[in-house]
């Protein structure tokens, strides 16, 4: 267990000390259930009242909702900001490796830095080059010739395939597969030839990648993962898709091959993105959206109709189906119209 006294965790997030700095933490929580030697974050304002009934001994929050509080605080700008650093100071979560185990199997051939990790039953094949910290977890398959920057982390069961190339700094769920075959077939009069996936997958610095996504390797040029990019649980990256820098991905997405995504854009849960076709930088598609066509200009695009009643989603739907018919008794309103006019 470790502790932390209030005036150093305010130096290591750069808040305002409100109250005792000789306080302990010991850890962190929500308002809901916070206890004595914990702190916790207020972001929304809404929730300040619920600050008469919270039992932490200190809260991150703005300065003018200090006077909802009687306690010893930490004044940010941003609590929310504020909050995800303290977390990291904060972090209890075990490292997927540690030393190199026994059991795992390790190519003569392949590199390994200084400090690296390496769990149980890990596989790693010839040529493969692991920099300095870097932590494979238990199960790990790395294929021949990757290279794996200084200090990322793979969790248990991650399979990277032969000849990639991920950056430094980057974190990988288990059960993660980087660099399969792309989906490529050629059809012969009905059978389906399959194409070699003769690219790789090249992945930046300080980038995180979720529990089970699947990015594909390119079919003969690259698939590319920007710097800083974040992508959720059971996504799917199809062959040549390009992500750009801080672009953030939502859990359930699904890319076709040969997109190209701008910098700084949010893609939002479940949704489906046409490919061989470009989407420009800062974009931000709202979840379950579907997008056919390229996105030229900045912007929050969404699609799909909320949720109804059967009853009402049923009409809704019929409507939708006669949109042509309609569209056609319209134009001939409008050609009657514009004749009796003349």
């Amino acid at each position: 267990m470790f502790s932390f006294r209030l005036e150093q965790l305010a130096k290591q997030i750069d808040a305002k000390l409100h109250g005792d700095g000789n306080l302990t933490i010991t850890g962190i929580a929500s308002m809901k259930s916070a206890v004595s030697g914990q702190i916790t974050f207020l972001s929304d304002k809404k929730l300040q009242n619920n600050l008469l009934e919270c039992k932490a001994s200190a809260v991150v929050m703005a300065e003018e909702s200090l006077k909802y509080w009687h306690g010893a605080a930490l004044i940010v700008k941003d609590p929310y900001l504020a909050y995800a650093k303290l977390a990291q100071c904060l972090d209890t979560t075990p490292t997927p490796a540690k030393d190199i185990a026994t059991s795992a199997v390790i190519d003569s051939t392949a590199r390994l830095g200084s400090n690296v990790a390496i769990g149980a039953n890990a596989v790693i094949e010839s040529g493969v080059i692991l920099e300095d910290n870097c932590i494979i977890g238990a199960g790990c398959f790395v294929g021949k010739n990757t290279t794996i920057g200084a200090g990322t982390k793979l969790w248990a069961n991650v399979s990277i395939y032969h000849n990639c190339v991920i950056g430094e700094n980057c974190l990988i769920q288990s059960g993660t597969v980087i660099g399969a075959d792309g989906f490529g077939y050629a059809n012969d009069k009905g059978k389906w030839i399959k194409i070699p996936q003769l690219g790789r997958v090249v992945i930046g610095n300080n980038v995180e990648i979720g529990a089970s996504t699947t990015i594909d390797r390119g079919a003969l040029d690259d698939t590319i993962i920007g710097n800083g990019v974040i992508i959720d649980n059971q996504c799917q990256i199809a062959h040549n898709d390009i992500i750009g820098d801080h672009t953030a991905v939502a859990g359930g997405v699904i890319m076709a091959g040969s997109l190209t995504i701008g910098r700084h854009c949010l893609i939002g849960g479940a949704s489906v993105i046409n490919g061989h076709m470009e989407i420009c930088d800062k974009v931000t598609i709202t979840g379950m959206g579907m997008v056919m066509r390229p996105i030229r200009q900045p912007g929050v695009y969404s699609s799909g109709i909320p949720l109804q009643e059967n009853k009402l989603w049923r009409k809704t739907a019929s409507l939708v189906l006669h949109i042509d018919e309609m569209n056609k008794r319209l134009k001939a309103l409008e050609k009657k119209q514009l004749n009796v006019s003349t």
